[in-house]
Parts: C-alpha cells; structure tokens; sequence
C-alpha cells in the first residue's frame, strides 16, 4: 500500500511538473508577444501623435474651414468607425493579428495619401476615410489582443503599461512637430509622410506576433441583453468624445489663434500627464473596479464642460485661453479611461469569443451618434455659439454618470 501511495505521489507530481512547465512556456510566449505589442504601441503612439498634433490646424490652414464645415468633415471621417462592425465581420477569418495588420496597412496608405496626393478638398477626404478605417480597425482590436496576452486578474495593469508606452511615444510625435515646425521648415505634408512609416514599422511588428487563425467560425456580431450597458455606454461616450475631438481644438484655433507648435507642446504635457494616469487608472480597474473609474471620469468631465462654456465669460481672455487649454489637456488624458469600458465587457462576456464582436458592435455604435453630433455642433456653434456645444456636453456627461452607476459585475 505504502509503495502504490509512492507510486501516486510521482505520477501526481509529474504532473504538476508538466502543467507548471506548460504554464511558463505559455507566459513566455504571452510575454514575448506581448513585448512585441508593446512596441507596436510605441510606432502607432507616434504615427498618431504627430496625425493628431497638426490634423486639424491643417484642415484649417489649407481648407479654410468654418466651425459647420469642420463638423460636416467628422460625417465621412467617422463613417468606417460606423461600419467596423461589418469590416471586422469580413475580416473575421484572418485571426485578430492579421487584421491589425491590414488595419496598420490602411493607416499607413491613408497618412501617405493625405502627404502626397491630396490636391483638392475631395481627395483629403477620400485618403483621410482610409486613415480613418485603418486606425478603427485596430481600435478594437488592441485592447482585445492586449487582454488575450494577459490574466484576468491584470488586465487593467497590462492594459494600462500598453497605454502607458504608446503616450511616451507620442511625446515623440509631438517633439518632431514641435522641432520640425519651429526650427526645420516641417511642413503637413511630410509629417503626414513621416507618420506613414511609423505606422509601417507597426505594421512589421505585428507581423512578427504569433498569428492564430480562429478554430470555429467567427462570431461577427453580438448582441445580448447582458452587453445593453456596456452598448449605451459605448453611444454616450461616443457623443460626449466627439465633441471634444471635434471642438476643443477648433476653440483654440478659431476664437485663441493656436498653432501647430503650440498644439505639440500641449500634446506634450498630455503625454507626460497620461504616462501616469493610464498606468494610475489600469491599476484602479484592477483595485477599485470599472463602476468607480468610469463615474469619477464623468464627474470631472462635467467640470472639464463647464469650464469651456464659461471660461470666457469669468476672466479676460488671456487667462481664459489657459483655463480652456488645462481642459483639453486633462480630457485628453483621460482618454484612458476607454480601457475600463474594454475590461468591463471582458469580464462580464458570456464567452471569450463574445469579446471582439462586442467591442467591435461597441464601436460601430459609438461612431452612429459621432457622425451625427459634429454637423449638430457646428449649427449650435454658428448659431448660440460655442458655449452651447459644450452645455450639451456636460449634460451627455451627466448621462454617462447615471450609466456608469448602473455597473455591476458578478
């Protein structure tokens, strides 16, 4: 009997030898394609710091663009975030790697196009609805891959250090606009033209990832009542987003004269503040939960809306242009926060295959209600002015904080 209880013992102890052996051969190659997408992060971070630091100052420098105008530009700009859902559906057979990659290819054909080949108004807009599909694409996409190479237990963390690299990479993108406009003659064009070989270098490296091809047949789009939260959420946060990314810089360009230089430095304080508050709010995912992280970034966005209402009418505008910065500065870096929606339908999902056609279904919804709201934006601004744009922001943040207290998760 002793001899079998011996016997018993090895063959069970074998056996955990073997599991904990398979269970390090995971994590290594968990980390190193997760190593691999950390990179990915830091090209994409510049690709999209540099594309976001002199976009819209381009819009209005070569265009010549009135508030209405640059609302009706958002339509087309958002209307592939719209259809992701369809796009991803097609996709579905490539495995979620491979699909970043066309995702990066487009990006990078998108930047090149808007550089090289943008001769009139209707061009630009052909190429930047490429960009546009290209970075849709992978917005999905990254935090799915970024939580399938982590443990239940860190998404949060793993999410945030993602988030936390590819910030410290656009303080490059924002150094190379602020360097190259100041002292080197930089013009939009070869930025755009720099940014597409950055995407490029993100595009190699997602190559170099371990692909898998789905087993079973892709789901390519799911709804379930479970998800309607998470799905209200994705729209109010879409209209409360795309009135920021819309008009916050359009104020600071069209009422204070804000350059491009001056938009990399402030996209520079950005970056430093954000290396923080995503590895800060990855952890509070992790500690205090999605409920806590998503209603604390409504209540300051409320604040964040009133100061852009009523910055202008409180103070004289020298001091009203740095309040109105400091707002677009801290919204910005909350930007974040979009990973505790990400988290919060992983674990709540009925399944892991749920995952990416419900952030994928997500943005897709997100983007219906941010290809409407600019075009209503620019009628409120030419009309009531811009104050208004941003009251009807706060009272979409107020929505987004009765949501966000509704969150409950098993």
């Amino acid at each position: 009997m002793a001899s079998e209880e011996i016997l018993k013992d090895n063959i069970v102890k074998k056996q955990k030898i073997k599991v904990n052996h398979l269970n390090l051969w995971i994590n290594f190659k968990n980390d190193r394609d997760f190593k691999l997408f950390l990179i990915v992060g830091l090209f994409t971070g510049i690709a999209s710091g540099i594309n976001l630091t002199v976009f819209n100052n381009f819009l209005s420098d070569t265009y010549k663009l009135t508030a209405s105008a640059r609302g009706i530009v958002e339509f087309p700009r958002e209307l592939p975030g719209v259809l992701i859902v369809i796009v991803l559906g097609v996709l579905s057979f490539l495995g979620n790697i491979k699909i970043a990659i066309v995702g990066m290819l487009f990006a990078a054909l998108g930047m090149l196009g808007l550089g090289l080949f943008s001769p009139t108004f209707t061009t630009m807009l052909i190429w930047m609805m490429l960009l546009s599909l290209g970075t849709h694409i992978f917005m999905p996409l990254s935090a799915g891959i970024g939580m399938n190479l982590s443990q239940k237990e860190n998404y949060g963390a793993r999410l945030g250090r993602y988030s936390a690299y590819n910030l410290v990479a656009t303080i490059i993108g924002y150094a190379i606009v602020w360097l190259g406009f100041k002292y080197f003659k930089l013009t939009y064009q070869i930025a755009f033209v720099i940014s597409s070989i950055f995407y490029i270098f993100a595009t190699v490296f997602l190559g170099l990832m371990k692909s898998k091809k789905p087993k079973t047949k892709k789901v390519t789009f799911v709804f379930r009542k479970k998800y309607t939260l998470y799905y209200c959420l994705s729209v109010v946060n879409g209209a409360r987003k795309q009135i920021f990314l819309t008009f916050a810089p359009w104020v600071l360009i069209q009422v204070y004269y804000v350059d491009a230089p001056t938009f990399a430095i402030l996209g520079l304080i950005i970056a430093i503040l954000s290396i923080f508050t995503r590895t800060i709010v990855g952890k509070a995912i992790d500690i205090k939960g999605e409920k806590f992280v998503l209603s604390l970034e409504a209540i300051i966005l409320i604040v964040i809306c009133i100061g852009y209402s009523f910055a202008a009418d409180l103070v004289p505008a020298s001091i009203a242009v740095i309040i109105i910065a400091a707002c677009y500065v801290i919204d910005n870096s909350l930007s974040v926060v979009e990973m505790a929606r990400s988290t919060y339908i992983k674990k709540i999902a009925i399944s892991a295959e749920d995952v990416i056609p419900t952030l994928s279904a997500g943005t897709s919804f997100d983007h219906v209600i941010a290809m409407s709201i600019p075009f209503i934006g620019g009628i409120l601004w030419v009309t009531l002015g811009y104050k208004y744009v941003f009251l009807v922001a706060a009272f979409i943040a107020v929505i987004n904080l009765f949501l966000s207290l509704k969150i409950k998760i098993n």
